[in-house]
């Protein structure tokens, strides 16, 4: 071993053990190794940062964004609901359908993100089904982590892998080429946490607060609201056409108050709360409170030429992305004290609809716009979360109490969900078909979605997971001076030397093996940084197809289920899923020896070693 090789493994044991006890963190010990290495004198400056430039950094960057895209306009969320939906209360449907809609997300995005998306959607289907969270936590991670042996971009290692093929001079993988293994994976990974999850059976989330946050439906209820929510549609002979709702007068005239206006937009319905100049059109839809009790809507609407559409529940729930509500309190100095709420121009000053009134402890039961307001007393306002937001900041008149559970899930762009699928689409395709570089593909697809305003440029480098993208390029240059130091050649040799008249299967095996128990001390992307230009070089001295090699190491990096440290997507799930360690170890290892068995099969059929 010369003493260069043995200054370039001295760093490379340093990075593993801080990456091992965790301290300091990755991205920090990437950037020490990225000062370090030069230092040496075995790589230049340029070439240590020569991983700023690498086009698969600015993918995964890019990647990042797309992913972030799909969640602000509800694609994951809608995915998610359509999850609890279909699956209802049969458990082996639910991990079934979790898993494989996991995977197929976690193919197009990040899966550390996906994972971060579906821990709610998961705890919100355990508390309905009464299954603990542990039964759902590990599906959802080993689904996400398979993820990433479905598609080229879909995880940190595929690309890693990849570039080093084409540093070498060779043709990468295309698009599709991880999933013919990710697929039996998938499917094997399925039939396997239906087994193993009765392991996890009896671990339980406790509650540790056990706060009871309020829903829409609550209110709803509390201020007994249900008999009072009502839809109709402005039909073209309606007399309202045309006018304003200062005009109509509804509130005053008939005891009905307009709390929201849905209105056609091209492919879009735009939803915004009313005011007294909002001019109303045919075919718009009122969502109306009738707080007076002696109004009839259902004889109202034809004399007023209404037609009145049916509802699926409380209209404050249905619409709940884009009108909220709020409970506030009146301040001891406001301004509205005295004043009813049609006097003080509630609705004008705040955007915001009265619905409801509580003094004390008793509920007002209609007339509450016409009763002068006192301080102490309890408001339900409801109207868009912009407006709602705005209480926040101004504490004048209104003290904000309380807010929904629902505020969480507002999506900061609703109504996009249909644009940022066809950017993803477009990015697929122009990937597959090959008619411009990958990254140029995701490129113009993060392009696509700021013209389309799926994401705003502030959103999108915040959702760029820089911790990420610095490790890999602080690990980069280990290849680099690994290679040129000799320790690539030393290793392959070693490996080699090893399997010596054992066979290909048994070679595949072993790299895959070192690949995916070098994956328990650091990351599986640092561990691809690393051993790809192994396979690469094991490939060299076989003269054999590099493919089935770099394969190999992609599947074993993804292969990431024995600690909860291996991966990112294990340690996000180690709390709500009440998780030990040894939980890891003992759904991991079987697995893992599943997953390394299935890529040794069947790597050399689809991948040929000795290509005709």
């Amino acid at each position: 071993m010369n003493p260069d090789l043995a200054i370039v493994l001295g760093l490379l044991a340093a990075a593993i053990a801080m990456f091992a006890i965790n301290k300091p963190r990755m991205d920090a010990v990437g950037l020490i190794m990225l000062t370090a290495l030069p230092f040496t004198g075995v790589i230049t400056m340029g070439e240590a940062l020569a991983g700023f430039s690498d086009p698969n950094i600015v993918l995964l960057g890019a990647l990042f964004v797309i992913g972030e895209g799909l969640v602000r306009t509800g694609v994951a969320q809608r995915v998610g609901d359509w999850l609890m939906h279909t699956a209802g209360t049969s458990e082996t449907r639910l991990i079934v359908l979790l898993m494989a809609v996991v995977a197929t997300l976690g193919a197009f995005m990040s899966s550390t993100g996906v994972v971060a998306i579906f821990i709610p959607v998961a705890l919100r289907i355990a508390q309905s089904t009464g299954m603990a969270p542990s039964q759902l936590m590990m599906p959802l991670s080993v689904a996400a982590l398979i993820s990433g042996m479905m598609t080229l971009v879909a995880t940190a290692p595929n690309l890693v892998v990849n570039s080093e093929l084409v540093r070498h001079g060779i043709e990468g993988f295309s698009f599709f080429s991880f999933t013919p293994f990710g697929v039996p994976v998938l499917l094997l990974g399925i039939l396997y946490m239906l087994f193993a999850r009765r392991w996890l059976a009896a671990k339980s989330r406790s509650d540790a607060g056990g706060i009871h946050r309020v829903s829409l439906l609550d209110w709803v209820e509390k201020y007994q609201l249900a008999e009072r929510e009502f839809r109709v549609r402005v039909t073209p002979q309606s007399p309202f056409v045309g006018k304003t709702l200062g005009e109509i007068n509804l509130r005053d005239d008939s005891g009905i108050n307009v709390v929201a206006v849905e209105r056609k937009r091209g492919f879009s319905t735009d939803v915004f709360a009313p005011r007294a100049k909002t001019a109303l059109q045919a075919e718009d839809i009122l969502l109306v409170d009738v707080f007076a009790p002696k109004v009839d809507i259902h004889q109202a609407c034809p004399q007023l030429a209404l037609e009145e559409l049916p509802l699926t529940g409380a209209y404050f729930s249905d619409r709940s992305q884009e009108i909220g509500m709020a409970e506030v309190m009146v301040a001891a100095d406001s301004s509205l004290v005295g004043k009813t709420v049609i006097e003080s121009g509630f609705r004008s000053r705040f955007h915001l609809t009265l619905v409801g009134l509580r003094r004390g402890q008793k509920g007002m039961d209609g007339g509450h716009l016409s009763m002068p307001l006192k301080v102490g007393d309890t408001l339900l306002l409801i109207g868009p979360w912009k407006a709602i937001g705005r209480l926040q900041s101004d504490r004048s008149d209104l003290l904000l109490l309380n807010l929904p559970t629902e505020r969480s899930e507002v999506l900061p762009v609703s109504g996009k969900a249909l644009q940022a699928l066809i950017c993803l689409v477009v990015m697929v395709g122009l990937m597959i078909g090959g008619i411009v570089p990958n990254v140029q593909a995701a490129l113009i697809a993060c392009l696509l979605m700021g013209v389309l305003r799926c994401i705003d440029l502030d959103s999108a480098y915040r959702s760029i997971h820089w911790k990420s993208l610095i490790l890999i390029v602080g690990m980069l240059p280990f290849s680099i001076a690994l290679q040129k130091t000799g320790g690539v050649e030393l290793a392959a040799d070693g490996l080699m030397k090893l399997t010596s008249g054992a066979g290909s299967y048994a070679l595949l095996a072993s790299l895959f093996a070192i690949t995916a128990l070098l994956g328990l001390f650091i990351s599986n992307t640092a561990t691809a940084v690393l051993m790809a230009p192994v396979a690469l070089a094991i490939a060299g001295d076989l003269q054999a197809s590099p493919y089935p090699f770099a394969m190999i190491v992609a599947l074993a990096a993804s292969t990431a289920f024995m600690t909860p440290i291996s991966s990112p997507v294990n340690t996000l799930v180690v709390g709500p899923g009440n998780y030990q360690f040894g939980d890891f170890v003992r759904v991991g290892v079987p697995l893992s020896l599943i997953v390394m068995l299935v890529s040794v099969l069947l790597v050399p059929r689809l991948l040929p070693l000795y290509p005709l």
